[in-house]
């Protein structure tokens, strides 16, 4: 019996030591977990992919994001075909946010060339360390007889971008050709060092990464002289996507005039160079001299002919019925009359434009809807009582940012304008069509009102440019 007694005792107390071994090793793991959790993650995964025109006829700009440097690769082929047959290589930056964290990200962009007008293609974009999922799009159509359909808004954010899932399901069901997005992106990219902007950017992939996400800035960009927005999106021309033009549709900014096709010309730009002068004066400056540059070459007689459509698109408007007291709500607007507080004294753009025959103009920064009665110089200019929009002598102004944003509504002035012809206040979008030489049709659609379109004209114009003033 002691035997036994003394065998047992003696298997008691290695279970013990083997008990205490086990928690001791248990206790050192639980101890190595905070130091493994902190450590920062590998993420060599891309994101936020997004696609653009970059200005050259056949091709297509794929930009994306990872947090690690990694190559720059997108494979790619047409419908149909061998998935991932070709391949291009392009390069990344680094951005440094302006942020107290300095986060780094990298910035990836590859351009496909020699696409085939019109025809859809597949790719996905990474390296060896990381793909991306699968995704999809139409190549520019370069075809004279090319009618491209728009999705143009303003002011989408992060938190309550209420028109984003129509917008995605409208995506899907092929709605679209490009997206214009007129400023004011996320509320805002720079805030919580960068990582806002990374949300919104992984947002818009579900609509970006399949169809041309044209943009211009706002002013909920200029943090950091504009940082956010210069190093994310990738447009045309060399103004670190600033200001620039587009031929066709919108795809040119240069190269052989007579190589692409299309039915008119855009020309977007930054409007908040009139509100920051701590980023420079001479911003202004130079965006007038570069716009009067480019309406000039448009309005040749060739160019007007081929192209007779010209279309502006920048962020905040000359003119709205809001009663926020913004730049648009004052008689002397700086967007449309200029600055008298500089040194020398800053143009607006009213003029301008009208010099130039410019046909439509876009804008947002209100978060509402305006329609504009054919305006110049505050007086209405209609084609006649019954056709205002037939054949009008001054341009057409748009006012469409109320895609959804944290900062929610603006309001209305009891009272419209005498140039206001139709204003909403709901959650939505426009589209826009480009039919031909002469026909160009507008809707606006309500979020509110589940997709209903609540406004819609044909802007009908025989002739284009100063002439059709007259």
């Amino acid at each position: 019996m002691h035997i036994i007694r003394d065998a047992l005792r003696g298997n008691l107390q290695y279970r013990r030591e083997e008990m205490a071994s086990l928690y001791t090793l248990l206790g050192l793991c639980f101890l190595t977990v905070p130091m493994v959790l902190s450590l920062p993650p590998v993420k060599s995964q891309p994101e936020q992919v997004h696609i653009s025109y970059p200005g050259v006829p056949y091709s297509m700009v794929v930009t994306w994001t990872t947090f690690n440097e990694t190559e720059s690769v997108v494979e790619y082929n047409a419908w149909g075909g061998k998935l991932f047959d070709l391949m291009a290589k392009g390069a990344s930056t680094t951005f440094e946010d302006g942020g107290s964290e300095k986060r780094k990200l990298y910035i990836h962009r590859v351009t496909l060339s020699g696409l085939k007008p019109g025809s859809a293609y597949v790719y996905h974009c990474g390296s060896e360390a990381g793909w991306s999922d699968i995704f999809y799009f139409n190549a520019l159509n370069e075809t004279t007889g090319w009618s491209p359909r728009f999705s143009v808004f303003g002011d989408l954010g992060n938190e309550n971008p209420q028109s984003l899932a129509r917008l995605q399901k409208e995506t899907q069901v092929g709605m679209y050709d490009a997206f214009l997005h007129i400023g004011d992106f996320a509320y805002d990219m720079d805030q919580d060092n960068g990582r806002i902007g990374d949300e919104f950017m992984s947002q818009i992939q579900s609509i970006a990464a399949y169809v041309p996400y044209m943009t211009c800035p706002g002013n909920h960009e200029s943090a950091y002289n504009f940082s956010n927005y210069r190093n994310r999106f990738s447009m045309p021309g060399d103004t670190e996507s600033l200001w620039y033009s587009a031929e066709g549709s919108v795809g040119r900014s240069g190269g052989d005039p007579s190589a692409a096709g299309g039915r008119g010309k855009l020309i977007l730009f930054l409007m908040t160079v009139y509100f920051f002068l701590d980023y420079g004066v001479d911003l202004i400056f130079k965006q007038y001299e570069w716009l009067k540059k480019d309406l000039e070459e448009a309005n040749k007689p060739e160019n007007r002919k081929r192209r007779p459509w010209i279309i502006t698109m920048g962020h905040r408007p000359m003119y709205c019925s809001n009663d926020d007291k913004d730049d648009c709500t004052q008689f002397e607007s700086y967007v449309r009359i200029g600055r008298n507080d500089t040194n020398p004294p800053a143009p607006g753009l009213e003029k301008l434009f009208y010099l130039y025959g410019v046909d439509l103009e876009l804008w947002a920064h209100e978060h509402t809807y305006e329609r504009l009665w054919p305006v110049y110089g505050y007086k209405v200019f209609n084609g006649s009582i019954d056709e205002p929009y037939v054949n009008p002598t001054a341009p057409v102004h748009i006012i469409t940012g109320s895609a959804g944003c944290l900062e929610k509504h603006d309001g209305f002035i009891p009272e419209p304008r005498q140039w206001s012809a139709f204003r909403s206040t709901d959650y939505g979008y426009t589209r826009m069509q480009v039919l031909n030489h002469t026909h160009l049709y507008l809707e606006q659609v309500s979020d509110d009102q589940y997709g209903k379109v609540i406004d819609s004209i044909w802007l009908v114009k025989e002739k284009h440019g100063v002439a059709a003033w007259l």
